[in-house]
């Protein structure tokens, strides 16, 4: 979650719409380029859900901050080199004070997120963090003045009751570890931090140039990172080296098949498949690290993703 972009086109520096052909009666003809960014879309999901999964892998071996400098610093190097193909230009100085706050959210975010990564099963964590649109509704009425429906209410009463379902199941679970309920609490605090970096990022995306941004974003996240992770510093073995290496690689591929999704559809025809990142959660989960959804977890994630359906149309 920490690296997933908000669900539209604007977030992504990108048309918010794209153009829509109807047929004599009236109803919407698919467009060439909608099966084409169907699958950049659902390429961009897997990339980004296995990235959540190979930090877990390092998760639970190095202390957070460590995690997220090294993810940080990957990420960085990955997108130095786009930016040094693409040439974007010099940030303004708006911009580095904006992504300058996004930066000091962002590093809170990979410590709150990459925490409940280590101390929750992967599906728990991912279900978790789909209360973000809820939130990304209330903080855009907020600092972007934006319409504020009646159904945001709903859907944030409907959030909640599914982040109660999820944590009554680990409220005395003998499968869960010490850190569980703590988990939990990060992965809500990280959903609602990342709403707002969103906001923040929907603020500057229709000036800025997307590469640009990433690029100030996670220079800054880095330097803020660097003292904690050298606080409690843990030498990485090669084989490690390679996996804090992926996370960057997957998790700027990522962006960029979003981006190019967006670039070919509208977000309100993607924002759907975002849920298949529980499917790859709960895939990935039982395949790599033998975890099994209990009914709390899926009655809980049925709640959330109803929630985050309803924040989408509202």
């Amino acid at each position: 979650m920490s690296d997933r972009p908000e669900n539209s086109s604007v977030a992504a520096g990108l048309p918010s719409t794209a153009p829509i052909e109807r047929n004599s009666s009236g109803s919407i003809l698919p467009k060439p380029d909608d099966f084409k960014a169907l699958l950049f879309y659902l390429a961009g999901v897997a990339l980004l859900s296995v990235m959540d999964a190979t930090i877990k892998d390092v998760a639970g071996r190095y202390p957070t901050p460590e995690v997220g400098f090294m993810r940080n610093v990957s990420g960085l190097v990955v997108i130095s080199v786009i930016c040094a193909i693409l040439r974007p230009g010099w940030p303004t100085r708006q911009m580095l004070f904006v992504n300058g706050i996004r930066s000091g959210l962002t590093a809170v975010l990979a410590l709150t997120f990459f925490f409940s990564l280590a101390a929750l099963p992967l599906a728990e964590a991912v279900a978790l963090s789909f209360l973000s649109p809820t939130f990304l509704a209330l903080f855009g009425a907020w600092l972007l003045k934006e319409r504020l429906s009646p159904r945001i209410g709903v859907s944030l009463g409907v959030g909640f009751l599914g982040v109660l379902i999820i944590v009554s199941g680990q409220i005395g679970g003998r499968s869960y570890g010490p850190w569980a309920l703590a988990g939990a609490v990060c992965a809500f605090a990280s959903a609602v931090i990342y709403a707002l970096s969103m906001v923040l990022l929907k603020s500057r995306a229709r000036t800025d140039p997307i590469p640009l941004i990433v690029l100030v974003l996670h220079l800054g996240t880095t330097l803020i990172l660097l003292v904690p992770a050298l606080l409690v510093w843990k030498v990485p073995p090669p084989r490690d080296l390679l996996v804090f290496s992926a996370t960057g690689l997957l998790g700027v591929g990522g962006h960029l098949f979003l981006a190019n999704a967006f670039a070919r559809s509208q977000a309100a025809r993607l924002a759907p498949f975002e849920y298949t990142a529980l499917i790859w959660a709960v895939g990935i989960g039982y395949a790599v690290f033998g975890e099994v959804p209990g009914w709390a977890t899926i009655l809980g994630a049925v709640f959330i993703v109803a929630s985050a359906i309803i924040a989408n149309r509202a």
